[in-house]
């Protein structure tokens, strides 16, 4: 046995490795952030909070996480950079300790026809290795199984340049799964052709009712009028058949139209590939509206809806074929794989069972792997995104969260919670913009930023531990422990709405009466089916219509940098006419996008130079000063303002302006009336809506929504992206529209809602086919005495009963 000797020894100095443990920020000026400089904390969670608009996203998102990304990006050759996204510098002096960034944001999944859950995530490349493997009969590689992969067979001489150069006879074949007919979509369309063109009237007169079809767009009716190969003249209910079928399923040909060569094609193909290869979900709404009148789609009939061809679908393991595995809920399919017992491919069912069950852990076990991604809602697409890094083995990282509890039950966030905790404990940093309180409470450190939105915010005004918040006498440290009280007395229902036999989804048959006259909230778990019932037999109902439902959702509002909340609302028409007349000119002076606009920089206001692998540069434009109007269009004035002024006002400036004296314009002022009500009043008319918050959007559309002549308003989680201070605002303007005699039927999880409603429908008890029933109807005084369902236990705790 042997001993060493020991000294007492002061213990070494730190090494300096370690003593880069923070994150510093000094001078950030990127949006509406004013010179901020803090210090955040490495390897622990920091919470930004602050009201909608007050710059949290500007810092986290556009400063921190955009420098971190710009700066790996940097470390790649300038051939390698020349294929990637350039990105700008953001607007700060000094960004210090930065660590690699990984960002899950509440950014929609692509919505392409072919992308589902599954090809999302990676469980179909996985799944398509196990059938090859397995399957039984045994038909191919996994190629062989992807619905997004053509069969091709080939034949023929091919010249090989090896010595002496010959021609070789040669075949080629790919065994792809996509089922032919629907090309892999699961659906095909039949086209009402009374809703494309009046058969009464000729091509000249303008039969197309197609939108975008103009009489003098050369591109689609020029083509068809010129082609030669119908007589534009006559009606088209007199076409000869030769005629007709050259119209409607005329094979792709060159024509010259006015000196140009084009092709033409008939009009069904020409529709399908206009209209019919773009997903329903990314259209325009006029276009949507068209596409949902002139188009039926049902389930193709040879694939039954499953993408897949035949081949594929007749290979099995253990009864199962890969259709039958991506249509299961994924907590059904992760215990299927769990009961695989193979030990030629162990590591695969280990890693495919790992991700599979990552879909319980957060949440989404409801979901099935042939879910378009594009019907995913942004909650449900932000944790999807989650689900590669949960069990990713890298550390001293910094994840950055966008409100990961957006579209989660009270039930589901403390699950949430626990997850952003593993990451943190790992190693790694993790940054959370977030306004729930039930999140906020578990932070490390807390930034809170404000003290109010756009140019009233900016400014950091609180940095510390959460205890120190709540005493801190900021907005967000005043209404912490703010609670909602449950309604003494509730409105009595004017009428009801039914709803008999409601089977979308998950639904199970459900008869539902929703009352009117009153703020109804329907509640329950994340794929209890609330959307099923309001948007798929509500809003897509026979009953629509004829009660004035108006939809609010929450998918994104689609605009570039030239739209901003004058032109999407509809304001900037009533102030060009009020402009135009009082100077005596036309309205297309006072338009950025028409005639008016700058010439030097088209109206945008600033000059961009592509600079290839290199961010592009933008500067000011010299001509106008960023005005983006030509000098001659600012010397006309209403009110003693120019419309470059006007558009630089906030909605409470604008809305005083147009209020009374020379520049009153009434339809102005409604329009600016309502931006106000939903708690816009910071915001300037000009602000591009790239720039706008996920809430504000969502409180833009509700503004636009509320000039409707409906009398039902359906608002799918109207708390998204507010503020604990503004959801007391929220409450007051449903209350508002109820007492105007609207009916409001709100899907929500906000506590604060339920609470402050007349009548809750609460729908489970669980998720996927363990929901879509009704497990309570009633008020909520009623829920939370019974505590019979999720919802009533955590509404109880919430008020305190």
């Amino acid at each position: 046995m042997s001993t060493t000797m020991r000294t007492d020894t002061p213990s070494p100095a730190p090494h300096i490795a370690d003593s880069h443990d923070l994150i510093r920020v000094h001078g950030a000026r990127e949006n509406n952030l004013k010179d901020v400089s803090i210090e955040i904390p490495k390897r622990r969670l920091t919470v930004f909070t602050g009201v909608s608009g007050s710059g949290k996203s500007s810092l986290v998102f556009d400063t921190i996480a955009a420098e971190s990304q710009r700066m790996i990006n940097e470390t790649y050759s300038t051939f390698v950079q020349g294929f990637m996204p350039t990105l700008a510098r953001p607007e700060v002096d000094v960004l210090d300790g930065l660590t690699t960034a990984i960002i899950v944001d509440q950014q929609r999944l692509g919505a392409d026809p072919r992308s589902t859950v599954g090809t999302a995530t990676d469980a179909n490349a996985m799944l398509r290795i196990l059938f090859s493997r397995l399957g039984q009969p045994h038909i191919g590689p996994p190629g062989a199984f992807a619905f997004n992969v053509p069969s091709v067979r080939a034949s023929g001489a091919i010249t090989v340049e090896r010595g002496n150069s010959k021609a070789v006879k040669a075949t080629f074949s790919r065994t792809g799964g996509m089922c032919p007919r629907c090309e892999g979509r699961g659906t095909v369309s039949d086209i009402d052709l009374t809703q494309l063109y009046d058969d009464s009237k000729s091509i000249a007169e303008g039969a197309f009712t197609i939108p975008g079809w103009k009489s003098d767009n050369v591109w689609t009716v020029g083509l068809y009028a010129q082609s030669g190969f119908l007589d534009p003249d006559k009606p088209i209910r007199d076409f000869t058949e030769k005629e007709m079928r050259a119209f409607l399923h005329g094979e792709p040909t060159k024509v010259k139209v006015n000196g140009v060569n084009l092709t033409y094609e008939g009009l069904i193909p020409k529709i399908q590939k206009s209209f019919l290869s773009k997903d329903r979900e990314a259209m325009q709404p006029h276009i949507r509206a068209f596409v949902d009148r002139a188009v039926t789609f049902t389930a193709c009939p040879d694939c039954d809806g499953t993408r897949l061809n035949e081949g594929a679908r007749s290979s099995r393991i253990d009864g199962i074929n890969i259709a039958d595995a991506c249509a299961m809920q994924i907590s059904d399919l992760a215990a299927w794989v769990g009961g695989l017992a193979e030990p030629s491919v162990a590591p695969l069912l280990a890693a495919l069972r790992h991700t599979l069950e990552s879909f319980g852990e957060i949440g989404l076990g409801y979901l099935s792997l042939d879910r378009p991604s594009g019907t995913l809602s942004g909650g449900e697409a932000q944790r999807v995104k989650m689900i590669r890094h949960l069990g990713s083995s890298l550390t001293d990282v910094t994840y950055v969260f966008d409100e990961p509890t957006i579209g989660l039950h009270p039930h589901d966030i403390q699950r949430m919670n626990n997850l952003l905790l593993r990451l943190r404990d790992k190693g790694n940093t993790v940054l959370v913009v977030e306004h729930k309180p039930e999140t906020i409470a578990i932070a490390d450190h807390v930034v809170d930023l404000g003290p109010g939105a756009g140019t009233a915010g900016g400014s950091v005004c609180f940095e510390g531990t959460v205890q120190g918040l709540r005493t801190g006498g900021t907005i967000t440290g005043r209404h912490f422990d703010d609670r909602a009280a449950l309604k003494e007395t509730v409105r009595t229902p004017s009428g009801t709405l039914p709803i008999r036999g409601a089977s979308a989804h998950n639904l199970r048959d459900v008869d539902v009466d929703i009352p009117l006259g009153v703020l109804v909230a329907v509640t329950g778990v994340a794929g209890s089916g609330k959307s099923s019932l309001l948007h798929g037999s509500l809003v897509a109902g026979p009953k629509a219509a004829e009660e004035g439902v108006v939809a609010i959702d929450q998918s994104a509002i689609r605009g570039s940098r030239r739209s901003n909340p004058a032109t999407y609302t509809g304001l900037l028409e009533p102030i060009r006419k009020a402009f135009a007349k009082a100077n005596g000119v036309k309205p297309a002076l006072f338009s950025a996008n028409s005639e008016g606009a700058c010439p030097h920089c088209n109206g945008a206001g600033v000059i961009f130079t592509d600079l290839a692998m290199m961010a592009g540069v933008s500067t000011t434009c010299e001509e106008c000063d960023g005005k983006r109007f030509q000098a001659s269009v600012l010397d006309h004035h209403l009110g003693g303002r120019d419309i470059s002024e006007v558009l630089a006002m906030s909605v409470a400036e604008a809305e005083e302006f147009f209020g009374a004296g020379e520049a009153r314009t009434p339809a102005a002022h409604r329009v600016l009336g309502r931006l106000a009500d939903v708690g816009l009043g910071y915001l300037s008319l000009g602000q591009p809506l790239t720039t706008l918050s996920g809430g504000e959007r969502q409180r833009l559309k509700l503004a636009t929504h509320m000039a409707d002549k409906g009398g039902v308003y359906v608002l799918d989680e109207p708390t998204t992206g507010l503020h604990l201070a503004d959801v007391e605002h929220l409450l007051g303007l449903l209350d508002g529209l109820v007492d105007a005699g609207k009916s409001v039927i709100v899907i929500e999880h906000h506590q604060a809602v339920m609470a402050h409603a007349d009548w809750i429908i609460d729908l489970g008890p669980g998720a996927g086919h363990d929901g879509g029933r009704i497990v309570f109807e009633g008020t909520p005084a009623d829920l939370v005495a019974a505590r019979s369902t999720l919802t009533g236990e955590h509404l109880a705790a919430y008020v305190g009963a």
